[in-house]
């Protein structure tokens, strides 16, 4: 699976963004998807994941009730919306995907075989 996320850029804090990521390559409906990101000098952390059935989700405690994660099978694209957006949601955005057979709610890196390239989020203050 190849994937490709776009959408980032720079917002105002209060702003919004919505990130996408496109999949190509073998089947999307195989793989829940995920959503991580890296801060300058931090470790990648889980935002959130969505499964590929029935589209059940699980966000970080630090974007819960700010971020919404939503797929379209029909297109293998995969989007992050995210609003009310701080500085401290300053990152590198990536989209990994995960096998569906994986147990439980796969929230750590390791976890995914699978990743995009990153797009960088940046939120002024």
């Amino acid at each position: 699976v190849q994937l490709q996320a776009s959408g980032g850029g720079l917002v105002q804090a209060g702003g919004y963004l919505r990130l996408s990521c496109a999949a190509s390559g073998r089947t999307f409906r195989d793989y829940h998807m995920g959503w991580f990101r890296q801060a300058p000098g931090k470790e990648r952390e889980f935002v959130t994941t969505i499964r590929w059935n029935d589209g059940r989700t699980y966000y970080a405690d630090s974007v819960n009730g700010r971020f919404t994660t939503s797929r379209d099978n029909a297109k293998n694209t995969v989007y992050l919306q995210m609003n009310s957006l701080k500085p401290e949601d300053t990152a590198v955005y990536y989209c990994a995907a995960v096998r569906s057979d994986t147990i439980g709610v796969p929230t750590h890196s390791s976890m995914y075989v699978y990743w995009g390239q990153g797009t960088k989020v940046t939120v002024s203050s």
